[in-house]
């Protein structure tokens, strides 16, 4: 299952490496927005407002799960690119053993929290109990989630990332047939989705579990491996926690705009957490190239490789460029057609193609500062990506939602702009960085 990353075709890489990341983005996505999809065909507006406000809170709390993991995929791949495997099984041990506590207590934690969570959703009274359902089931799942991201991200570090895609396939799968029996047969709205989340994403990591044991990694785990290190668990959350904090706050930014909709009324907050929907497909190749440069960035670094972990961010950079400029012309188009695949209500497709016709230009600058941010991760400078995004958060996408909202509030179209305009800042914070990075190299080196 090691592979190594470090020679070879550097765009050949990216691109074989990175198909199974896309795919696998797509299948979690497709996986989330069949929850929302299935229950539209047999459910009201309600319900399907309350999938999309708890989904977009359990998707916040996931991507923190999957950012704080990259601190593993990093440190492994760095490990397997110096060819040491004494150091990459102490960082799949120490991974195992520290996700496994901190998933229980997060179970906890959130389960007492239910009720506070959908009230500072500013959820509307109608979908409240729907919301509440939904969010109770998930929470109640999370060992399950965490586990399958750790899993994959222990994998992706030792340089496979087809198996991750295999998992979240059958999770995928399983899941749609669940909906289609829980909501659909059984009535059991909202809560029947939750379920069949649930239960698919448990099939998932068994399934994963069992795939683990059989393969032939390279490392040989001990006892030994799972006691906590203080280095080890160190340099994972050195790495991990300023990602996860970085996706935390982008996730924050996204509930705040979904809390400005829901105070607009339902149709606003089915039509902005539709396009929510969307928008996350629309990401996969970003998402899927901020992994890939980071786990093939950190196997060059381990590698004393450092000019080709720059020429796979170039590379993926130019990717992002070309198909998101496409993926906008053609949004640009198919709008309306695609808001009501959700919601065929004539407000609901009206504001929700106001929302995705602007908010869809995002697809290309924040392409751009996914890949920087990929690569500041594998040199282990992940700190810079909270910055731009924290700096983008406060002072562009926020605010600006905000009076959007209030001075056209009739209108999501200027609200939509809110995340583009904070994704030209964070490239910009993001080029400077690289630049000061290159020349600080330069004067090292020289």
């Amino acid at each position: 299952m090691e592979k190594n990353l470090t020679t070879g075709s550097v765009f050949k890489n990216l691109v074989y490496f990175s198909l199974p990341y896309l795919l696998s983005y797509f299948l979690q996505s497709l996986y989330g927005t069949a929850d929302l999809f299935i229950i539209g065909q047999f459910n009201s507006t309600d319900s399907i407002t309350g999938v999309s406000i708890g989904s977009q809170v359990m998707h916040m709390i996931t991507v923190m799960i999957v950012g704080l993991a990259m601190g593993a995929t990093v440190t492994i791949g760095r490990s397997v690119g110096a060819q040491d495997s004494k150091a990459a099984s102490r960082y799949i041990g120490n991974t195992v053993s520290l996700f496994l506590i901190g998933s229980v207590a997060l179970t906890a934690a959130l389960i007492l929290l239910v009720k506070p969570i959908v009230s500072v959703m500013s959820t509307p009274v109608e979908a409240v109990d729907s919301t509440t359902a939904y969010l109770t089931i998930c929470f109640i799942g999370i060992p399950f989630i965490t586990a399958y991201n750790i899993i994959s991200s222990i994998f992706r570090g030792l340089g496979d990332s087809k198996s991750p895609m295999y998992f979240i396939a059958i999770a995928c799968v399983f899941n749609i047939a669940l909906d289609c029996l829980f909501i659909g047969a059984l009535g059991m709205g909202a809560a029947g989705a939750a379920l069949g989340t649930t239960l698919s994403q448990t099939v998932s990591v068994i399934v994963a579990l069992a795939v683990m044991r059989k393969s032939k990694t390279g490392i040989k785990l001990t006892k030994d491996d799972f006691k906590f290190r203080r280095s080890v668990i160190g340099n994972i959350l050195r790495i991990g926690f300023p990602i996860s904090l970085q996706d935390g706050f982008i996730q924050i930014s996204f509930i705040v705009i979904t809390i400005i909709a829901n105070r607009r009324g339902l149709n606003d907050a089915a039509a902005v957490g539709i396009v929510e929907r969307i928008i996350g497909f629309l990401f996969l190749l970003p998402s899927s190239m901020l992994s890939a440069v980071s786990a093939l960035g950190a196997q060059n670094m381990g590698a004393g490789k450092p000019k080709r972990a720059k020429l796979t961010l170039r590379y993926a950079i130019l990717i992002v460029v070309a198909v998101g400029s496409a993926v906008v012309a053609l949004v640009e188009l198919t709008a309306p057609q695609l808001i009501a695949l959700f919601d065929n209500s004539p407000d609901v497709v009206r504001l929700g193609t106001q929302y995705l016709r602007s908010y869809v230009t995002d697809c290309v600058f924040a392409g751009i500062h996914f890949c920087l941010s990929g690569y500041f991760c594998a040199i282990e400078k992940s700190g810079i990506s909270f910055l731009h995004n924290s700096i983008s958060i406060v002072f562009a996408r926020v605010p600006l939602a905000y009076l959007a909202s209030k001075k056209f509030p009739d209108n999501l179209f200027p609200m939509g702009w809110a995340a583009p305009i904070g994704s030209i800042l964070s490239v910009l914070i993001c080029l400077a960085a690289y630049i000061i990075i290159n020349k600080k190299e330069k004067q090292k080196n020289g």
